[in-house]
């Protein structure tokens, strides 16, 4: 039974040729062509006694089988959202174009691999992204890497690779030079610059304003593309910028294509052969039922038609056009599976319900003030009775997932589910308290594959070293 119905801004709904008074709070708009606007996975749906499961894998039984919390990650989602960017720049971008998977959303060798036997290409950020891309599968030619402040060891080891370094300040030109005696052929190089463009977003993934520690200054760029006329080991192959992310907005990546043109057509002039131009990414996605991103085919019909008009404008030859979608492409098609624990209520004030996680596999509430949509795994559909505040296990006050949701009764044992919990949550999770990360699985008709092992507690020592002068006991 697939679930399918009309939400109100609240958030709840009513379930198709059910009861009228059967609230749940999602709707899967089951739009493959744009995932980013659905809530949930594309296979969501209810068994045959009205539980949840993604990939034809049920959330509760996966979570018996693997522990909480449990990342689930939904094949046939993230391969729709590869597909829907691949079809949308073919269909509205005249020239060559390639999408490269933001991996800092969330990256493993699965991940990696099955981007990668999508067509798509990867940007990394860290010399951890890059090596679980390359080793996941990814063509070190189809990599891009990003940093604002790149180790020696990084840069030489994405060089060594045939990686293409995207770099964002002189530091960066200045530790390739002297890597540069030991290179068998030119570095790779794209140049990252600030275009001063705002866009409405939470301020820390705003990059594309001038108060940035991103890419060189917009009265910068031309000094730093005429030295590098000078560097016989850099060809200068492309140029990127990247304006935020979470972004539901359309126009300021039209204006992004006039400032990126007007980049290349100096770049040019200047003897830089620039084929690649690097839009970034940045479209958003739905978290709640109100968020209404626009879709991926909007968003690339206008990225690549302001694009080719920018550059037509200045008689410029089309460059090969780049954007980097990581949330848009990854973050539907997770979920996060709990375990409900503790409730404490507080009459007249609140009811809290702990679960068994929080801000160690989800930063980003606590972080960003992110909102999100949850539900009970066996109980989809029923009625949501009470509000409730999702509280996690740290020792933190600020430890809150969802504050003032409505949900089903819910008792400890009783599995909940946090939706589009794909991007960000893993990639940025952390041992705080010693509590170790949480399982990944991959699901698709009815298998799930175990894709990141669950830490154990003695796992967290590994690293630890005990002085010899620590262990006398007095």
């Amino acid at each position: 039974m697939v679930i399918s119905s009309e939400l109100d801004q609240s958030g709840a709904g009513v379930l198709d040729g059910a009861a009228p008074s059967a609230q749940r709070l999602f709707e899967p708009h089951r739009d493959a062509s744009s995932p980013n606007r659905n809530l949930a996975p594309i296979t969501a749906e209810l068994d045959a006694d009205g539980r949840l499961q993604v990939g034809g894998c049920g959330l509760s039984s996966l979570a018996r089988t693997y522990g909480t919390p449990l990342y689930v990650l939904d094949e046939a989602s993230l391969r729709a959202t590869c597909r829907a960017y691949r079809e949308a720049l073919a269909a509205h971008y005249p020239g060559e174009a390639l999408a490269l998977y933001a991996s800092k959303a969330n990256s493993s060798l699965a991940i990696s691999a099955l981007v990668a036997s999508e067509g798509l290409g990867l940007d990394a950020v860290s010399s951890g992204e890059l090596l679980t891309a390359l080793d996941g599968g990814m063509p070190a030619d189809r990599i891009v890497f990003h940093g604002n402040n790149k180790s020696r060891q990084e840069l030489a080891l994405a060089v060594e690779r045939g990686v293409t370094v995207v770099a964002d300040n002189w530091r960066d030109l200045e530790l390739l030079a002297e890597l540069a005696p030991g290179l068998a052929a030119p570095v790779e190089l794209m140049l990252r610059f600030t275009p001063g463009i705002e866009c409405h977003t939470h301020e820390y993934i705003r990059t594309g304003h001038l108060d940035s520690k991103f890419g060189f200054d917009p009265d910068q760029l031309e000094p730093v593309l005429r030295h590098l006329v000078g560097c016989s080991w850099a060809r200068l192959t492309g140029l990127h910028a990247h304006i935020g992310s979470q972004i539901f907005e359309l126009q300021p990546h039209r204006d992004l294509a006039g400032v990126l043109a007007d980049a290349v057509a100096l770049a040019r002039s200047l003897g830089h052969p620039v084929g690649d131009l690097n839009v970034g990414g940045g479209l958003g996605i739905r978290y709640v039922a109100s968020d209404d991103p626009p879709s991926i085919q909007e968003w690339v019909q206008t990225v690549g038609e302001a694009v080719a008009t920018a550059c037509q404008q200045r008689g410029l030859a089309l460059p090969r056009l780049l954007c980097e979608p990581g949330r848009s492409l990854v973050a539907t098609a997770g979920v996060t599976v709990y375990e409900v624990g503790s409730r404490k209520e507080i009459p007249g004030i609140r009811t809290y319900l702990s679960v068994d996680g929080g801000m160690s596999d989800n930063p980003r509430p606590i972080t960003y003030q992110s909102q999100y949509t949850a539900l009970l795994a066996d109980r989809p559909i029923a009625e949501a009775t009470e509000t409730v505040t999702l509280a996690g296990k740290h020792c933190e006050s600020g430890d809150v997932l969802l504050k003032d949701v409505a949900l089903p009764p819910a008792t400890s044992g009783d599995h909940l589910v946090v939706l589009a919990t794909g991007a960000y949550n893993a990639s940025m999770s952390s041992n705080y308290n010693r509590i170790p990360r949480p399982a990944a699985v991959l699901v698709q008709g009815g298998v799930a594959d175990l894709v990141q092992r669950r830490e154990q507690p003695e796992d967290l020592l590994r690293y630890d070293v005990l002085p010899s002068r620590l262990t006398t006991v007095s």
